[in-house]
């Protein structure tokens, strides 16, 4: 298995559309950002995640992996590890085809993003979810205040990104929120 994909092999009869034995899991390219986009669109109209701007997917695909079919090369799931501080990343966008949900999709991707965040020495990784359970699953827990401390607070106070005033519970991107959990992981 490369640091650039993960293959786990040919369909089965477990779904009829696709089984995450025939996804590839890799690096995002910028010709993915259209399948990305509309992949969040879906939930973006159902209020589950917070919509992006095209701009910004572009800016920021370096973050991304994409879970590919093996057999036509379509994209069925993104996600993004977004780093904060020296220890500490947000998974971010993480979205699956709605057909594939609880195939195995998304938690290949989750697995993905968190050897990335070990690869590159974070320690803890932080969430925006609805979907507790999911997260809970993988070792998330909720949280209630922001767990890093005065001096790091201070310094993620001059950042321009949402997701960062997001993870700091500011009141500004509060409406923002959605009504999500907070969720941490230690590594």
């Amino acid at each position: 298995m490369s640091a650039e994909s993960h293959s786990t092999g040919t369909p089965s009869a477990e779904s009829p559309e696709v089984s995450s034995k025939a996804i590839t899991v890799r690096r995002a390219r910028t010709s993915d950002v259209p399948s990305v986009r509309r992949l969040l669109d879906e939930y973006v109209r159902r209020r589950i995640l917070l919509d992006k701007a095209t701009v910004t997917l572009y800016e920021d695909i370096q973050e991304f992996w994409v879970a590919e079919r093996d057999d036509n090369g379509e994209v069925v799931g993104c996600g993004a590890l977004h780093v904060m501080w020296e220890d500490l990343a947000e998974v971010r966008t993480l979205a699956v085809k709605p057909g594939l949900k609880g195939a195995g999709v998304g938690h290949q991707l989750l697995e993905k993003l968190l050897h990335t965040a070990r690869w590159l020495g974070v320690r803890r990784v932080f969430c925006l979810t609805f979907e507790e359970d999911f997260f809970s699953k993988h070792g998330f827990v909720e949280i209630g205040e922001t767990p890093v401390d005065t001096d790091v607070y201070a310094e993620l106070l001059r950042s321009y990104d949402e997701g960062v005033a997001e993870f700091l519970g500011l009141e500004r991107v509060k409406p923002n929120t959605l009504g999500n959990s907070r969720m941490l992981l230690h590594l």
